[in-house]
């Protein structure tokens, strides 16, 4: 078990430094809406929204080293006319994978305009377009790396030569990050809607080299994404959703559904409670299309407050090590809609 938990962590920290198509990702990818496509920046029913993300993964291998991804975000719109809209907002996030603190952080901004298409405030079609702009900074120890050539036969050791071509001085590097979307929305009342977006990040494709004499571009990532939310009744719906990213050789795609319950409408009080299962199949250059995960979510929507959580099963090849367990996650939002007109409904996001 002690040479699986090695070659697990081993395997997991190389694939974070050496493998191009690396990006964070939210179970909850809704709830995160300015990390996943910049057309959502403002697309509320409100003037503002404050998001927090975290996601912590492999703590049943790696501990203390575990993966873990937090964000946080400002969004807010302003009326154009009498039914479009303009959207601002900046993201913050930050990523630090295993032993080898191989780190991300980035910040940047995020603007959209959504154009009414057609219809009137409860029934209304929307096209969005977005873009963004944002600077980054990876950092990496090398000091912390382990590689084949450390292995005795019986465990790691650190004294042995590595002969790695790394430059400790250049541990760090910043670099400018570029992405736009698209979103169509269609709301036929309150509760009810759909709509389907793409998004396409790293257009400038960035270089990633800890050496200033290569280049490796990090790969462009295109993304679709959908769902709607649909009531049987005054008090139970579905909310389904799906997102599919392509990145270089890798495909990852989520879907799933949650049930909605609304537990309470009141003039001062809009409650509502949703549990959902979803799935996470994903590809990569040595492997065809295979499960990766379970998704179990859970959210509560009380007034502007909104709080999820998630967990993870993992299901992929990985199962023997992490005995099935995947990462967790914790997602809040709060909307701000002092002096808001509803000049038409969106989707809840």
């Amino acid at each position: 078990m002690r040479l699986k938990t090695l070659l697990f962590s081993a395997g997991l920290l190389l694939s974070a430094v050496f493998v191009q198509a690396q990006d964070i990702h939210f179970s909850q990818f809704y709830m995160s809406p300015t990390n996943l496509n910049p057309a959502l920046t403002g697309v509320m029913n409100c003037n503002g929204r404050a998001t927090v993300n975290y996601r912590s993964q492999w703590q049943s291998v790696l501990k203390t080293n575990a993966f873990n991804t937090i964000s946080a975000s400002y969004d807010g719109r302003t009326a154009v006319g009498r039914s479009d809209f303009f959207g601002y907002g900046i993201t913050l996030w930050g990523d630090e994978a295993g032993e080898s603190s191989f780190s991300t952080k980035q910040a940047k901004a995020s603007f959209s305009y959504s154009k009414r298409m057609g219809g009137y405030r409860s029934r209304a079609h929307y096209l969005v377009a977005g873009a963004e702009l944002g600077m980054a900074q990876r950092s990496v120890n090398f000091l912390n790396l382990r590689f084949g050539t450390q292995f005795d036969g019986e465990g790691w050791d650190g004294s042995r030569a590595t002969n790695e071509p790394f430059n400790q001085n250049n541990s760090s590097f910043n670099f400018a990050d570029i992405g736009a979307g698209l979103l169509w929305f269609t709301v036929l009342d309150e509760n009810t809607n759909f709509f389907v977006g793409a998004s396409f990040n790293h257009l400038n494709a960035p270089n990633q080299s800890f050496n200033n004499d290569v280049n490796v571009q990090l790969d462009s990532k295109f993304a679709i994404h959908g769902g709607g939310e649909f009531m049987f009744n005054r008090s139970v719906g579905l909310v389904p959703g799906f997102v599919a990213f392509f990145q270089g050789p890798s495909t990852q795609i989520n879907a799933g559904t949650s049930v909605k319950f609304i537990v309470g409408k009141q003039t001062f009080a809009y409650q509502a409670f949703l549990v959902g299962i979803w799935a996470r199949v994903s590809k990569d250059f040595n492997s065809g299309m295979a499960a990766d995960a379970l998704i179990f979510s859970s959210r509560f929507d009380y007034n502007n407050f909104t709080f999820g959580f998630s967990y993870d099963a993992n299901v992929s090849s990985l199962r023997p090590a992490s005995n099935a367990n995947g990462g967790f996650e914790l997602s809040m939002a709060y909307k701000i809609c002092s002096g808001f007109k509803r000049d038409v409904y969106c989707p809840r996001f």
